[in-house]
């Protein structure tokens, strides 16, 4: 009986998805504190899950659903898991690390493909934050592309590097900022360089609730004139609530492509769930 490369595909996905996991839930028990005594911890648990360098542990999964996507125009789906955990360097300086796992169901491309499923290309960051910078809360650090796809249709296949920044405030009940990187690709017989930027701004309600918007703004420099930028816009709702004693932030969001490339759909629905593990 022979064993499927498929097979094997999916199992590299697992034991990754345990390894990060577990990685979270031990670093939980050690992780620094966010909450002060006398905040409002809901309050205070709203900033910190829009905050992408907070000194919080956090599990997201993150699903993003293209609709028209390609030329039959199919659905092309992503679910991302993105565990965020921060280390403590000494005094004054944070490294908070974010890992992005792709796990991808592609529709056909081209006249006789079946859809793809499988596992996407890993982005891994790590932002140097400093514990004290003020109103203007601000990382910076390096972005590597691993070349972790499952079928060539799902990924690069190619070693990648880059540089990736953060900056944002925190005024009364709103967060505002902006995370931007590029990634080059490292003597790949595959030309990458992409631009990602996106910008968040939330307003904070009673009861947890809040308004959102995080468009995923991108451009690919390598492809041909037109075809470089995709620009999403639009927004969503998310709540800040509890399962027992364990603090969850769900949201919704909904973007209308106003510039794309071809094959790329309309619009974008992107709906997430956050494990949080403040101290």
């Amino acid at each position: 009986m022979s064993i499927s490369v498929t097979y094997f595909s999916q199992l590299k996905f697992y034991i990754l998805l345990v390894f990060f996991l577990f990685s979270v839930i031990v670093s939980a028990r050690e992780g620094d504190g966010i909450i002060e005594p006398g905040e409002n911890a809901t309050a205070e648990l709203a900033r910190a899950a829009q905050n992408p360098i907070a000194s919080m542990i956090s599990l997201p999964f993150q699903n993003n659903t293209d609709f028209n996507f390609g030329p039959k125009d199919k659905t092309l789906n992503t679910m991302n898991i993105q565990p965020v955990i921060p280390f403590s360097l000494n005094d004054d300086w944070n490294v908070i690390t974010r890992t992005i796992i792709p796990v991808v169901s592609q529709p056909e491309i081209i006249p006789g493909q079946d859809r793809e499923t499988g596992l996407g290309d890993i982005t891994f960051t790590a932002f140097f934050s400093p514990k004290d910078s003020g109103r203007w809360i601000w990382g910076v650090g390096p972005v590597v592309l691993l070349p972790t796809n499952t079928d060539d249709r799902l990924g690069a296949d190619e070693w990648g590097a880059g540089v990736s920044a953060v900056v944002l405030t925190i005024r009364g009940p709103w967060v505002v900022g902006s995370l931007f990187s590029n990634v080059w690709d490292i003597d790949g017989d595959i030309d990458i360089d992409v631009f990602t930027w996106q910008p968040f701004i939330n307003y904070n309600m009673d009861r947890g609730w809040y308004l959102t918007s995080s468009p995923l703004i991108t451009a690919n420099w390598e492809a041909s004139s037109g075809e470089k930028w995709t620009v999403p816009l639009g927004g969503g709702i998310g709540k800040i609530f509890r399962i027992g004693k364990q603090p969850m932030n769900a949201q919704f969001q909904a973007f209308y492509n106003v510039e794309k490339p071809d094959i790329v759909g309309d619009w974008i629905v992107r709906m997430q769930l956050q494990f949080m593990f403040p101290k």
